[in-house]
């Protein structure tokens, strides 16, 4: 096994051209080979691969026993994971929607994440929650929901969210092999945008550890899952005129890597949030405290956060005036630089 934060090139590991579905498919792959422990459950998954084929072809491959289709009750899926895991398994759940949690969220809040504390460490809940989120392939109502700050606010699981299939596939596998729970987050909207380079086999790309996509010295923007491209975009419209940006990757939203954001911010002096979630008790709260609990006297200017509104995620022909766009992104770097 290897854990991968140096470029593909320094590896003689063969790859894959996959999108980010297909390396979570892969990545489940990987550990069903390698740990008879991991078991999948959820709504659909075994026969039907999934609403969104991400288990496709593995309950063919390993059976009824380890891939398993449940009843319709999100409470139940999470309730027999914390037996499961408590029990020696490594249940891997799936939650349809990320808006469907909402009913397993007692189970989630009372046992998924006390229970290491709960029993002074003589039991750990070693179980991964997958969970597609977020708006932008036209779902109807509670499926587009982006509510991660639910579970950060929550000591005890971890919460990650890849934007690229290379980060999905070996931030899974991390995941997996955690010894307390997991929220794994899964961007719908980027499914299938893309296609990275994927290693063949197994390796780990930390839990807790953001990355730089890009190097720039005058604004800091930082973003996960599908609003990475979003920024992105907004970054490249901003060096036409002159502004380089550092853009962050944060990754994982629990434990927040403190590290990478203040050495970016006290570098540029400046800082731009972009997530889909609501602005009010949104997860860039918790970045704008971190930003001034460790860089204050270096900023230059206000921090801007470019959010959703405070609204239920709106239907089909609102949706994309709900989410934020480069544009949008690119007005709050302006407005940082020329404060």
């Amino acid at each position: 096994m290897i854990t991968m934060e140096k470029p593909l090139d320094d590896y003689t590991t063969k790859t894959n051209q996959l999108t980010l579905i297909q390396a979570i498919n892969d990545g489940l792959r990987t550990m069903l080979k390698e740990d008879e422990r991991v078991i999948l459950l959820g709504e659909d998954i075994g026969r039907n691969g999934g609403v969104f084929r991400a288990t496709e072809g593995l309950q063919e491959q390993f059976g009824e026993d380890r891939v398993i289709d449940t009843p319709l009750s999100e409470a139940g899926i999470i309730g027999t994971s914390v037996g499961m895991a408590v029990n020696g398994f490594k249940p891997v759940a799936e939650i349809q929607f990320l808006g469907f949690i909402y009913p397993a969220y007692e189970q989630i809040m009372t046992h998924v994440s006390r229970i290491r504390m709960r029993t002074m460490g003589s039991y750990t809940v070693p179980m991964v929650i997958r969970a597609p989120y977020g708006a932008g392939i036209r779902s109807p109502e509670v499926h587009s929901d982006s509510v991660e700050a639910l579970f950060t606010h929550m000591p005890g699981i971890k919460v990650v969210c890849p934007s690229s299939a290379y980060d999905a596939k070996g931030l899974l596998i991390a995941a997996i092999e955690d010894p307390d729970p997991v929220l794994f987050l899964e961007s719908m909207r980027i499914y299938r945008a893309n296609r990275d380079e994927v290693p063949e086999g197994k390796y780990i790309v930390e839990i807790g550890k953001g990355k730089k996509l890009k190097e720039g010295n005058d604004v800091t923007v930082i973003a996960w899952g599908a609003m990475v491209s979003v920024a992105m975009k907004a970054v490249e419209q901003a060096e036409m005129q002159g502004i380089t940006c550092d853009v962050i990757d944060l990754r994982t939203l629990y434990p927040i890597d403190k590290d990478i954001l203040s050495e970016s911010v006290q570098k540029t002096g400046r800082a731009v949030i972009v997530h889909e979630a609501h602005e009010t008790g949104g997860v860039g709260n918790d970045i704008v405290s971190i930003i001034n609990d460790t860089s204050f006297l270096y900023m230059k200017s206000p921090i801007e956060r470019v959010t959703g509104f405070d609204v239920p995620v709106p239907f089909f022909a609102l949706e994309e005036h709900y989410l934020p766009t480069p544009q949008r992104v690119l007005k709050a770097i302006e407005k940082v630089v020329h404060f």
